[in-house]
């Protein structure tokens, strides 16, 4: 059951929106600002994805939708919530701009989670005079309303009971919290996703394969295995029984072979950027992206069903959070909650009185500058 009352969205693009349907999809009410005059249209077509991926989720009937407001100022958007989720470009002068208006007019109790893909808080909490120990970064991935995954860190200025709080409130809306332990840039799901990336534009821009038979060798391969043991355990189950010791003595003189460009960048330029988009309309076989995300959430959903379904009934890696999650709707459908004492909890915990900050060595308890 979710702790947040009211929650606000300041940016509604991809990922903005993507928040707003997952709060709204778990009952919840938001005020969202963007002064893109396409804002409301563009929303309302994540919204119609969103609905119809829950509903195959949870087919016995979805929780009262929340009520979404499109404020036509910050500070009318944030008056009243307690939980802000701030998904604007990726630019820190306009980081500043936002973070401090939001700062300003926000209540004083409320947590603020910044969507930034690789930004660190304490760059971006410097715009924040009043409450910077509130901000936390809390890095979702597309599409937002079905992949569970949030990085939570934490900035220099950034309170350990704001990371807390921020833990409570993210799982409360069915996801996964993971707390990076010292503040990079990019954080960690970024900086595996930007290693895969560079050396794909190599392999592209080589012509050792295109942009389809890379994407077959992934999703007929290893991204099978990620998608429900991740990288280190399919590699202990590769080193066989003598488990990643074996593995990592077998393969690690790899690492010191030439297969990889990693370390060195292919020019972007427009030759690149034609050679790559021209192949990907032709892997898209006319289909649009309206039509490509609901191929992608369908099998997302499929994908996490079937993992909720293994390990004797209780699920596995996603799939054990997914089967708590739709549990968690079905039973906000059948009654509609009122006033939890979770939620009056969140409500008198304020993450931003000025107590003692933690010694710096204390890594446990407050996120590091890496």
């Amino acid at each position: 059951m979710s702790i947040i009352n009211k929650a606000a969205a300041i940016g509604g693009g991809v990922i903005g929106a993507g928040w707003v349907a997952r709060l709204l999809l778990n009952g919840i009410d938001v005020s969202i600002f963007d002064p893109d005059p396409e804002a409301s249209r563009k929303v309302s077509e994540v919204m119609k994805g969103a609905r119809r991926a829950y509903k195959q989720m949870v087919p016995g009937g979805l929780p009262k939708e929340g009520r979404l407001t499109f404020a036509k100022t910050i500070a009318e958007a944030v008056a009243d919530a307690d939980f802000i989720q701030e998904s604007v470009p990726e630019r820190l002068d306009l980081k500043h701009k936002v973070l401090a208006e939001i700062d300003a007019h926000a209540p004083a109790n409320a947590i603020v989670g910044s969507s930034t893909s690789g930004i660190k808080p304490t760059d971006m909490q410097v715009a924040m005079k009043k409450h910077p120990e509130r901000l936390v970064v809390g890095h979702p991935f597309n599409p937002v309303y079905l992949l569970p995954l949030v990085e939570i860190v934490g900035g220099d200025q950034t309170f350990p009971e704001a990371i807390e709080v921020a833990k409570e409130i993210y799982a409360s809306i069915g996801m996964k919290p993971v707390v990076i332990r010292k503040e990079i840039e990019a954080f960690v799901g970024d900086r595996l996703l930007e290693a895969a990336w560079r050396e794909a534009l190599w392999l592209i821009k080589d012509g050792i394969c295109t942009v389809e038979e890379l994407d077959d060798i992934m999703r007929y391969g290893f991204g099978l295995r990620w998608a429900q043991m991740g990288m280190f355990q399919v590699y202990r189950v590769a080193g066989g029984e003598a488990g990643m010791r074996h593995f990592m003595a077998q393969f690690g003189p790899c690492l010191k072979w030439p297969w990889t460009k990693l370390m060195d960048v292919p020019e972007f330029n427009d030759e690149l950027v034609e050679l790559i988009a021209t192949q990907s309309d032709d892997q898209a076989h006319g289909l649009s992206i309206r039509e490509l995300e609901k191929i992608r959430d369908d099998n997302l959903v499929a994908i996490m069903d079937a993992l909720s379904k293994q390990n004797k009934g209780r699920g596995w890696g996603a799939g054990a959070l997914h089967k708590d999650y739709t549990k968690q709707l079905a039973k906000l459908a059948a009654k509609k909650p009122t006033a939890s004492k979770a939620a009056e909890k969140a409500k008198a915990t304020k993450p931003v009185k000025k107590a003692a900050k933690p010694a710096k060595g204390d890594k446990a308890k407050k996120s590091k500058k890496g």
